[in-house]
């Protein structure tokens, strides 16, 4: 059992990590500025990022399975590094372009930490790991707005970089002490192809990863729904508020974040198919406050809190499971439905985005409620589904 220090090492190397994904957000007009973009080329940049993770997701998070996965995470760090630096020094677009890509495909060392400290818990405490390791992650993200914004605002945009870059390295150097050189599981005897063809083939043959995996596209696409678009409201009247003051927002959320820890034991305890209807419900009816946000916060934050706590229970309920399904095959298991995440964290944004352009924040609330309901009436369908043999009672 991992030490409760190192676990929350876990979940600060996790929310570092997968933080330069979303650093760039706020950053973008002073960027394009700088490096003389065009707004086409500006946007871009948080594209090639997200394609970067995507890949990441099906290429490297695998390699946890096959290799040694301290060394292979001190790596990932250290190549994530000269990613940052590159970033920060970009004297061009184009160097500025590959550089977010490469941050991207790096940045998913998040998700072989996760397997790692999955592998390393006793399966009677492996939700309450797994929800503590997961906290960092949706912290990381809600608040790297926050921090970049800030940061950008005393020293410049490329004083992100440089300070992610400076940290991930201490990081790498803490991480290359202090973690087991060997996980709970022995890594798998398989060449690289056979590697990534046996990640597809677990699809087809686990039915429970092809549902978790349905849930986690559903949810994050609720997820980025609200946090793609809440700033566009909060910058018009009756609000105009700062981008400072919008990334602030993201504090309201790491409310509903901490909840991950008691998803966890609630999972160890047996009762994860109850712990998502009750989560998905919540998810279904956070966006009844939040369409009431253009005129009063007070709901808005209601909503934040409702939605962050439901989306982390159901997530961290998702991985619990469908790792206890093949420890052995941990790094796959949680690559391949992060892969899922992506593509909803996609859908969710690009939706919400264009929706609220042609029809208003209503509509957002709309489509935020379309993708919670549908993910509700799933577990409606298949709740009394028979769970399989190897997992817990009650944990389908």
């Amino acid at each position: 059992m991992p030490s409760r220090g190192l676990v929350t090492l876990f979940a600060f190397a996790c929310g570092t990590a997968v933080a330069n994904v979303y650093f760039s957000q706020p950053l973008l007009v002073t960027i394009g500025r700088d490096l003389a973009m065009s707004p086409a080329l500006v946007g871009s940049v948080v594209t090639l990022t997200h394609v970067g993770y995507g890949l990441g997701l099906f290429f490297l998070v695998p390699l946890g399975d096959i290799a040694d996965r301290r060394r292979l995470i001190v790596a990932q760090l250290l190549l994530l590094v000269g990613a940052l630096a590159a970033v920060a020094l970009a004297p061009t677009a184009a160097v500025l372009l590959a550089g977010m890509a490469a941050t991207g495909l790096l940045a998913v060392v998040t998700q072989t930490l996760v397997a790692f400290a999955a592998s390393l818990a006793p399966a009677a405490e492996r939700g309450r790991v797994v929800g503590l390791v997961t906290s960092g992650v949706v912290i990381g993200i809600l608040l790297a707005r926050t921090a970049s914004g800030l940061l950008a605002d005393l020293a410049g945009w490329r004083s992100v970089y440089l300070a992610s870059a400076s940290l991930t390295a201490l990081l790498a150097l803490t991480l290359s002490r202090v973690l087991p050189r060997h996980g709970g599981t022995a890594p798998a005897r398989l060449r690289y192809g056979q590697l990534l063809r046996s990640t597809v083939t677990l699809f087809a043959r686990e039915p429970l990863l092809r549902l978790r995996a349905l849930f986690g596209l559903l949810i994050f696409a609720a997820f980025s729904t609200l946090w793609s678009s809440v700033a566009l409201p909060l910058s018009e009247a009756p609000y105009s508020m700062s981008h400072s003051a919008i990334g602030a927002l993201g504090l309201v959320g790491v409310v509903g974040a901490l909840a991950a820890g008691a998803a966890g034991r609630l999972n160890d305890r047996g009762l994860s198919r109850r712990t998502t209807g009750i989560a998905l419900a919540l998810l279904a009816a956070s966006w009844l406050p939040l369409a009431f946000a253009r005129s009063s916060l007070w709901s808005l934050f209601l909503g934040v809190v409702l939605l962050d706590l439901a989306v982390q229970a159901v997530h961290v309920t998702n991985q619990t499971l469908i790792y206890a399904l093949r420890p052995d095959a941990g790094s796959r298991l949680i690559g391949g439905y992060m892969v899922f995440y992506s593509i909803g964290s996609a859908a969710g944004a690009l939706a919400a985005t264009s929706l609220y352009a042609a029809a208003g924040w209503g509509a957002v609330c709309a489509l935020g409620a379309g993708f919670s309901c549908a993910a509700l009436g799933v577990w409606a369908v298949t709740r009394r589904r028979p769970v399989p043999s190897r997992t817990r009672v009650g944990s389908g």
